[in-house]
């Protein structure tokens, strides 16, 4: 059987949802029933085997007509993570040598010129995180640089300013939630200590994207319990999902991928469980559980960003440590199972997955491919996989 690096696991037979639930319960090491992990572990095998048939011959994979540093860090780290594949694989050495052109002198890992350094910087960290220690040095570099780029006092953005504490594309790009719980999610996987006051400042603009007035000082978030999140408290707010109309005034709308990213970088800033922003945030995502679409979002546009969603839903839900998520309606939902099956269901014969909603570049084969792939990884594993253990002070 396969088993991700860097985590051992023992498989179990479980036989009903029934089964699910009690095993979550108990503690044991793995929800899955052993047939549907044999699907999981099949359908990734797939996956993986159509990203290698599309490496360029420079060791990346493409976006935007050319092989890119983003798309393949994500791409590199679903092959990192496999135990089939890992660091010594011919196809993960050139994705490695391919990224790690890209090591700036100021500690970034990203492309000259393109403007997205804190995106490509972030998810290098991720995959660097998952190549082994010998890539700790440029880790630190990278991680110190995002922490550089980070909107503080120091790019004139004071506590009181919408833009303190999140990330944007890069220096001089005005921060949003993508960006800044990509940034969140690289330094927690580099091994930085969640009293680092990087993630606090970050939770000053976390807090300002969730629809919270009890803990959102935004006049956007006014009279607002939704608990969910926006794209942006710039500008006076800004939700790629519009308005809703609350007491006959346009109000914005919080929709799953955004909820999720905030829930996630929250418990990655390690809030505690009663604090009033992680248990409104876990009420949105019990009101809104579902896999069929990016929750919440206008029925219009309901599939888009859709596998982002379900990358970070993922993510999310492996920090929160539920294996069975009770939705509003009282209806247990074992997410790592359900999440899986789902996938099945949309991945091409060629084993491949496109969102056919081509906003957020999600019609490119080797991005989505690679959401869909850490997506099962992530539902494959125990807790904090592919995480440098973090350091001490």
């Amino acid at each position: 059987m396969r088993r991700l690096r860097r985590n051992g696991m023992a498989a179990i037979s479980l036989l009903s949802l029934l089964a699910v639930a009690v095993t979550a319960a108990s503690g044991a090491d793995d929800p899955l029933p052993q047939a549907l992990r044999a699907k999981v572990e099949a359908s990734i095998d797939r996956g993986l085997a159509y990203l290698a048939s599309t490496q360029a011959a420079d060791g990346g994979w493409e976006a935007f007509g050319k092989s890119h540093p983003g798309v393949t860090a994500l791409v590199l780290k679903s092959f990192l993570q496999d135990d089939d594949y890992g660091v010594h694989h011919a196809v993960s050495r050139r994705g490695i040598e391919y990224l790690m052109k890209f090591v700036q002198p100021d500690g970034g890992i990203y492309p000259e010129g393109e403007g997205h350094n804190n995106y490509n910087t972030s998810v290098a960290i991720m995959a660097l995180a998952s190549a082994g220690e010998r890539y700790e040095d440029a880790i630190r570099k990278a991680r110190d640089y995002l922490k550089k780029i980070q909107w503080d006092s120091d790019e004139g953005h004071e506590r009181s300013s919408a833009w303190y504490g999140g990330a944007g594309y890069g220096r001089g790009k005005r921060p949003d939630l993508s960006n800044t719980q990509f940034m969140v999610e690289a330094l927690h996987e580099s091994g930085l200590p969640p009293d680092d006051p990087a993630y606090r400042k970050a939770m000053v603009f976390i807090s300002r994207c969730q629809m919270l007035s009890e803990t959102n000082d935004q006049s956007f978030a006014g009279g607002s319990s939704d608990g969910g999140f926006i794209y942006s408290p710039n500008a006076d707010g800004e939700s790629k999902a519009g308005t809703v109309e609350v007491d006959g005034k346009p109000r914005l709308r919080s929709y799953g991928s955004m909820t999720y990213a905030g829930f996630k970088s929250m418990l990655y800033a390690d809030l505690k469980r009663d604090d009033p922003r992680v248990v409104s945030a876990f009420d949105w995502i019990r009101r809104y559980y579902t896999l069929d679409q990016n929750p919440n979002m206008p029925e219009p546009q309901a599939h888009e960003g859709l596998y982002y969603f379900y990358h970070t839903f993922a993510r999310a839900l492996q920090a929160w440590g539920q294996e069975v998520i009770t939705d509003g309606r009282g209806i247990p939902h074992p997410w790592r199972a359900e999440l899986c099956e789902k996938l099945f269901s949309l991945q091409r014969p060629d084993g491949s997955w496109l969102n056919e909603e081509d906003r957020w570049y999600e019609g490119n084969p080797a991005l989505v491919t690679a959401y869909s792939i850490l997506a099962m990884q992530t539902a494959l594993d125990t807790p904090e996989a592919g995480q440098l253990k973090p350091e001490k002070r």
